[in-house]
């Protein structure tokens, strides 16, 4: 794959992946929860007429609206529902096979025992090698944005030999686990696709001194040998722009001191995807890290009602803080947020 991928998150156009295929990006992260975005790759690759010349890759997962809760297939779904989630996908996106497969977002829940038992579900585990079978999905792959367990969920993952590649939250602002992490699935040759790689993205565009500060953090991330490529999400003909020219580059200092003067603006601001060290502080469990990554979603992101989505089907939401004068949690964040 090539070292910068096409996140599809919020893909606009087949147009807009067609140019990307032209501008040499291969590999293609999608999702059916992702909006139309499946839909979009299809119209695209049946324009493109060359199946072999990319990389797709979905979940296991459903097309459900943002009013119906959660999308990703839990444990105590059948082989049955896992295989017919992936025909869905094939559909969408008018191929006859995922390169590769994803169990996404694990450690979403500050639940380990529950979470662990989705990652090595067994039915999920049967439906994809029928699927391998069949022709209709190449790897078996497992991503994690935290904010619970996030190395421990994906050293399991290395460890169990199911997966074939690994796909952490990892940027210049991470705490010093995940490298542990990439140096296993180095050694297991487990690959490593990086996501979240801008920590937090606060001042997109912004060039200082014509080194922008998104060049610098992909190259930051791409200097690890461990690391395949990164994904980040593409919306316009700008970002293939912005992005293709850090693809091949080797870090220097200059981008050291780009990303020096992005961590004092923000180091305090942004929490660290994985952490939630902040959380046994409260005394009414209220889930920090989810809320603000949320909270990163809206104000960051720009996806305003995937942000709303998530916040609404919290079981606890801020409003307990209202009335909380104590505020340990703030003592408890080891990056003074």
């Amino acid at each position: 794959i090539g070292d910068i991928s096409f996140g599809a998150g919020q893909v606009p156009s087949a147009s807009l992946v067609l140019r990307a295929i032209v501008q040499c990006f291969n590999y293609f992260d999608t999702a059916p929860d992702y909006g139309r975005s499946e839909a979009i790759i299809g119209e695209a690759l049946s324009k493109l007429g060359q199946r072999d010349k990319v990389y797709i890759a979905s979940k296991f997962c459903r097309p459900v609206g943002y009013e119906e809760g959660v999308s990703h297939l839990q444990v105590g779904s059948s082989k049955a529902d896992y295989k017919a989630a992936v025909e869905g996908s094939l559909k969408r996106l008018r191929t006859d096979y995922l390169d590769v497969l994803f169990v996404h977002a694990i450690g979403g829940v500050n639940n380990y025992e529950g979470e662990r038992r989705r990652l090595l579900d067994e039915a999920m585990l049967s439906a994809f090698q029928e699927l391998k079978q069949e022709g209709k999905a190449r790897h078996l792959a497992v991503s994690s944005h935290g904010p619970y367990h996030m190395e421990r969920l994906l050293t399991d993952a290395v460890e169990s030999g199911h997966f074939d590649a690994i796909m952490p939250a990892f940027n210049f602002l991470k705490f010093p686990r995940v490298p542990e992490v990439l140096k296993l699935a180095q050694a297991k040759g487990v690959g490593v696709v990086a996501m979240k790689t801008l920590a937090g993205a606060r001042d997109a565009g912004v060039a200082q001194q014509d080194r922008p500060f998104e060049q610098a953090a992909f190259k930051w991330v791409l200097k690890h040998p461990e690391v395949a490529g990164l994904v980040v999400t593409m919306k316009r003909v700008s970002d293939l722009e912005l992005f293709l020219p850090a693809s091949g580059q080797a870090f220097s200092a200059l981008d050291q001191q780009e990303l020096d003067r992005y961590a004092a603006l923000y180091g305090s601001d942004y929490c660290r995807t994985g952490c939630s060290a902040c959380e046994p502080a409260c005394p009414v469990g209220v889930p920090i890290a989810s809320i603000l990554r949320f909270a990163m979603y809206y104000s960051d992101y720009g996806d305003q009602k995937r942000a709303m989505h998530e916040y609404a089907h919290l079981n606890r939401t801020a409003d307990t803080c209202r009335n909380c004068a104590a505020a340990p949690c703030s003592p408890a964040c080891p990056h003074g947020l």
